[in-house]
């Protein structure tokens, strides 16, 4: 049964968790000195979280029950994270993006598979109707322009055509014919059975029995039947049949692995509830509400004199004060404002009259002295207390709850009410507080005489509105609607490709930490590139609380030589996360918006439609002709430089809210001027060619030439020696076999299939044609 099957995965991942935590607790609060011990310290836990990560994304996917499904969502969010700001600690530690941990798997006796990051499903399952519409869109606005054609159809001459409805009217004819023929043999046949019926007549006996043996065989089956079920209830195998109806449903749902019907249902159950809940206890809410904020009115005014200010929505309303505190308590709340207040008019005068010695030449004194370094000690986390709070939730709600009785496994009533009377209370609070900040300053002018400055204050916060919709015309003239159209049509905004992360194939590198222990830097592996894509790009751009809370990364760099696979990246990440793909490549971009101010203009256009449509990713190809030290006569016209200087401010513009990430691609990063390119690319990824644990993949299905082969059309024989193909590859990339597999592969020779399989020496010629990546370039890139 699937439910108990990710209900115990569920489980599991939340005890692991625990373990996780306290391990938090107690080792990563010690400074350590040995920077090797804390590397291993780190590597542990990225790798049990990693884990954890697995077992609640499969759960969260599977489960069908939606309040579990949020409670896992929170969990594996602050899991997500919680891995990022360990990536972070680790850089930081090796100075590396690239990590070699084979020796901390083989401790664990864990697969390097085992920590491949996994893609969360609900980064699309959750707005699939969403991308669906807007692929649509695109598709249509992509056609008007002329920018997309529909498939084509196949050419054809006039004498091949004919042959085809000659072939087709022949077919048709021919089965017309053959019904005809077999209704006039049947109508024959049943003649003739007739006639015999009426000259002999069936035989009594011979109709009794052909009716007892049908009725015989019918009877037995259906005992068959009985006793089976009877034996499967009895060993426990089989529910009993009043649960049956109950179990087929929840099958029949778990089964559904999309979950946005569920959700919708769920959504339709909690207005329900949450409309029956304003119904009944919505007039005892305001009634008590009111009560309280008149009564704490009353008691500020016998305490301190006179009626306080009401506190403003920013303040949280009459939630400010609205606190279980005695008038006591209360003013001697008010007198240590008071005595607050003081001390920083105090501290004030003493600053100023700093600065005023300072002006006429006295050095203020320094004290204290330079703080001892203590060594190694973790940087404090945003998302500790997320998990904390998710386990402890589950601890209290989930962890022994019988759900014997929970044969739907849709949702909780009694935890929808619980959930929704918080926000009917929060709603009939803010109304409340209108009735009662009228009512408070007339109760200002009937007792105390005082007049409302609300007046003066609507007068100044209409003249800040009016500034503001000056400032803000300006800017939102325009719908989102026409800056996309206008985008696509000029063809800053392009349809991405659907490839996913899993088709960009490569092996782990078993020999990193070997290698660093003799002073050898590593190449990084496929691998590695795959998961540094994952934790930089797509996790943070699939989730609004990864994105706002972990480190936050702006810009990534993918830098390798031609053909590794560098735009296929930038394609997966948007087909991932579901995000539009803005290309602001120098080539892409000549000759359209010239000008400073038409720069300014697509920027911002840019930027205010991948921030309202996010995710996004704006991609730049070639990005060190950006920054190049010299710009060759024939690149004159396209004017690459023109992003230059305006390239950071437009990251500056970026916020931790937005999801929006700058991905450049290069494949001569050596060429730009290094100080102003590394400071708009945080991340750097060297993409190196494939090695040959790759290209050939002997211990794990993941082998690049049978991948592609088959790919196109080829089909894997013993003449083929994949072996030999990895070998002789050495030093050229995934685009130079494409290459040389597409042309061995014509259509031609795929027709001789069969009777001519491949060989091994069809691939050398066509890869022989090729330019390699040499040594010396391996070097540089390095």
């Amino acid at each position: 049964f699937s439910i108990s099957t990710y209900n115990k995965m569920w489980t599991d991942a939340q005890k692991d968790l625990d373990i996780q935590l306290r391990r938090e607790r107690e080792e990563f609060l010690q400074p350590e000195k040995d920077r090797v011990k804390v590397f291993n310290m780190l590597a542990t836990s990225y790798i049990k979280y990693m884990q954890i990560f697995r077992k609640l994304e499969m759960a969260h996917d599977q489960l069908v029950h939606q309040q579990k499904r949020t409670v896992i969502r929170q969990v594996l969010d602050g899991v997500i994270g919680r891995i990022l700001e360990m990536k972070k600690e680790m850089v930081e530690l090796e100075n590396s993006e690239f990590h070699y941990i084979d020796n901390i798997l083989e401790d664990l006796k864990l697969l390097p598979e085992d920590i491949e990051v996994p893609i969360p499903r609900y980064f699309i399952k959750e707005k699939l109707e969403v991308l669906q519409q807007r692929e649509k869109i695109l598709d249509q606005i992509l056609l008007n322009a002329g920018l997309q054609t529909q498939k084509p159809l196949k050419a054809m001459t006039f004498e091949e055509a004919i042959k085809i409805i000659q072939v087709a009217e022949r077919a048709r004819q021919g089965r017309c014919r053959a019904a005809f023929m077999k209704q006039i043999y049947l109508e024959e046949k049943k003649d003739r059975q007739t006639k015999l019926q009426v000259q002999m007549g069936p035989h009594p006996d011979d109709a009794a029995t052909c009716i007892q043996k049908v009725w015989h065989g019918y009877i037995q089956r259906k005992k068959t039947e009985k006793m089976r079920e009877e034996e499967m209830i009895f060993l426990g195998m089989s529910l009993p049949p009043h649960h049956l109806k109950a179990t087929s449903i929840s099958q029949m749902r778990t089964g559904q692995t999309n979950a946005l019907q569920g959700e919708v249902q769920e959504r339709h159950e909690e207005v329900f509830v949450k409309d029956k809940l304003r119904e009944t206890e919505g007039l005892n809410i305001k009634e008590t509400l009111q009560d309280q904020i008149s009564q704490c009115f009353m008691e500020c005014r016998h305490i301190i004199g006179k009626f306080p200010d009401y506190p403003t929505e920013e303040a949280g309303g009459s939630m400010a004060i609205l606190s279980q505190k005695t008038p006591e308590q209360v003013a001697a709340e008010l007198a240590a404002k008071e005595e607050m207040a003081l001390q920083k008019k105090a501290q004030k005068g003493k600053k100023e009259k700093e600065e005023k010695e300072k002006a006429k030449g006295k050095k203020p004194q320094k004290t204290g002295k330079k703080e001892e370094e203590e060594g190694w000690k973790m940087a404090p986390s945003n998302f500790l207390s997320i998990m904390e709070e998710g386990n402890s939730q589950y601890k209290a709600v989930w962890q022994n709850r019988d759900e014997g009785w929970d044969f739907l496994q849709d949702h909780d009533l009694e935890l929808i009410k619980e959930e929704k009377r918080e926000e009917v209370e929060e709603e009939i609070r803010v109304q409340v507080d209108e009735l009662m900040q009228q009512k408070l300053e007339n109760l200002k002018l009937a007792v105390d005489g005082e007049k409302s400055d609300k007046q003066k204050r609507r007068r100044s916060e209409k003249v800040r509105q009016q500034v503001r919709r000056i400032q803000v015309m300006s800017l939102v003239h325009r719908t989102i609607d026409s800056l996309y159209r206008e985008l696509v049509e000029e063809g800053l905004l392009i349809k991405a490709k659907t490839v996913n992360l899993s088709d960009y194939i490569g092996e782990y590198s078993y020999l990193g930490t070997a290698l660093r222990q003799v002073d050898v830097e590593p190449m990084p592996s496929l691998a590695d590139v795959r998961q540094l894509i994952a934790l930089y790009g797509i996790l943070p751009l699939g989730s609004q609380t990864v994105h706002e809370k972990a480190p936050l990364v702006k810009a990534l760099l993918l830098a390798g030589p031609t053909g590794v696979g560098k735009k296929m990246l930038v394609h997966a990440i948007c087909t991932e996360t579901g995000a539009n793909l803005f290309n602001l490549s120098a080539s892409n971009i000549a000759g359209k918006y010239p000008g400073k101010s038409g720069l300014q203009m697509m920027l911002h256009m840019v930027l205010k439609v991948a921030k309202q449509l996010q995710p996004s990713v704006v991609w730049i190809g070639d990005t060190e002709k950006i920054f190049s030290k010299t710009v060759p006569k024939a690149e004159e016209e396209m004017n690459p430089k023109r992003l230059e200087k305006i390239l950071p401010k437009f990251l500056k513009a970026l916020k931790a809210q937005d999801r929006v990430l700058l991905v450049g691609t290069t494949n001569r990063p050596f060429d730009a001027n290094v100080k102003p390119f590394c400071k708009v690319y945080q991340k750097i990824i060297l993409i190196p060619r494939p090695d040959y644990a790759s290209r050939f993949g002997k211990y794990f299905n993941q082998v690049l030439w049978k991948h592609i082969i088959l790919q196109n059309g080829g089909a894997i024989t013993n003449l083929l020696n994949i072996s030999c193909l990895a070998k002789v590859s050495d030093g050229f990339t995934q685009g130079h076999i494409v290459q040389a597999v597409q042309a061995v592969l014509s259509e031609l020779r795929l027709l001789q299939m069969t009777r001519k399989p491949l060989r091994t020496a069809e691939f050398m010629t066509s890869l022989a044609r090729q330019d390699p990546v040499y040594k010396e370039e391996e070097e540089t890139f390095k």
